[in-house]
């Protein structure tokens, strides 16, 4: 590859998948995950008995935190210092708000929130809590990167006649800066739909006959952790390991566009090169290499040349090779030699769905609740 189109093309790279340069990276700084893998201890899981507004854990100590609070006006769990029974709903927005406080104390740099909230109905109206609860993060400086539905294929009946009934909650996730760790692709290899797969999320509820009565499902645990838990974190720096990707030019043989794009690159002799400044050039005919610069403008004129020549190649097939296959060619590594594994934190920890969830995913959990949920005989069952 030309020096000009790899530039271009790094430029263009999310900050979640390093480009695969080993020359760029240097031999201590891409390797194996199995090589840290091997000097890890097993997942750990801990629970203090808390309030989510104060958890008592240390700054900076959490990648991942993955919880559900108590609706609005919905349950009484018995307890003075409980959620959800505010007089008002935006007396229980400011709750949340000050949960969210606490978290962004103990949430490292590169962490995220993924909040499953859902609504109340009050005087016969829906009252936005999920979108409140947003607006109010924002100004509070939070990112909203995404508000995921979680699509039930099944709920429990309700009474009214004149409404349908609800079959969907809100998954929000949060960050604290643009740049966070996400493991995309390792979530499309898993849950397929695409490279990049949508955000509406169907997960069947499961049923849980403790004392706990809503809890979410594994699965949607599960989906937030392949996203935003890094496996490896390094215990020195706390920088957590981000996968290298090498993207190929091999598109999906059983889509129809993409046959006819591999056909036509073939027909018209395209190189590995044209290929690259595709990528590099984006969806669009204005894509990030046109506004990539080295100073001189080079870079981008080339890639743009060698765009140009593919676009009047492929015609409307030219936008298939901006969605070809990427390859996990290794991990990045700080050089510590000090591994550590992600930290998933629920602080409302409930019947530990989020934790047990965590330690089968290879992560450590921690648990916060004003009731210690591993005293209760449902957990386990």
């Amino acid at each position: 590859m030309s020096s000009s189109v790899r530039n271009a093309a790094e430029a263009g790279r999310a900050d979640s998948e390093p480009v695969a340069d080993r020359a760029k990276l240097g031999s201590a700084s891409i390797s194996q995950l199995d090589d840290w893998g091997k000097q890890l201890l097993e997942p750990s899981l801990t629970f203090t008995p808390g309030d989510a507004r104060r958890t008592g854990l240390p700054d900076d100590s959490v990648d991942l935190i993955v919880t559900s609070p108590p609706y609005w006006n919905k349950r009484d769990y018995g307890h003075s210092n409980q959620i959800g029974l505010e007089p008002t709903a935006d007396a229980y927005v400011n709750s949340i708000m000050a949960c969210l406080e606490e978290w962004r104390r103990v949430l490292r740099p590169h962490g995220s929130v993924f909040l499953n909230v859902g609504d109340t109905y009050f005087n016969k109206s829906l009252l936005g809590i999920p979108g409140q609860i947003e607006w109010q993060a924002a100004k509070g400086k939070w990112l909203i990167r995404n508000r995921i539905i979680w699509a039930k294929e099944s709920g429990m009946p309700e009474p009214a006649k004149n409404r349908l009934a609800n079959r969907h909650e809100y998954i929000i996730h949060l960050t604290l800066k643009p740049t966070y760790y996400y493991d995309l692709v390792g979530y499309a290899d898993e849950f397929g739909n695409g490279a990049n797969p949508g955000d509406v999320w169907t997960i069947k509820p499961e049923r849980n006959m403790g004392l706990h009565l809503a809890p979410y499902p594994r699965e949607l645990v599960r989906r937030a952790i392949k996203l935003a838990a890094p496996t490896q974190v390094c215990s020195t720096c706390s920088i957590p390991r981000r996968r290298v990707i090498e993207r190929t030019a091999e598109l999906d043989p059983s889509r129809p566009q993409a046959r006819r794009a591999m056909e036509l690159a073939k027909e018209k002799g395209l190189t590995p090169e044209h290929i690259r400044a595709i990528q590099a050039f984006g969806v669009s005919d204005v894509g990030k290499a046109t506004k990539f610069q080295n100073g001189t403008g080079r870079n981008s004129a080339e890639v743009q040349r060698l765009a140009a020549e593919a676009k009047i190649a492929l015609g409307g097939y030219f936008r298939e090779f901006t969605f070809a296959k990427k390859h996990t060619v290794g991990w990045t590594d700080c050089g510590h030699g000090t591994p550590g594994r992600g930290v998933v934190l629920d602080p409302f920890a409930g019947t530990g769905t989020t934790l047990r969830t965590a330690i089968e995913e290879g992560r450590d959990a921690i648990g916060v609740d004003l009731v210690n949920w591993m005293d209760q005989p449902e957990v386990g069952a």
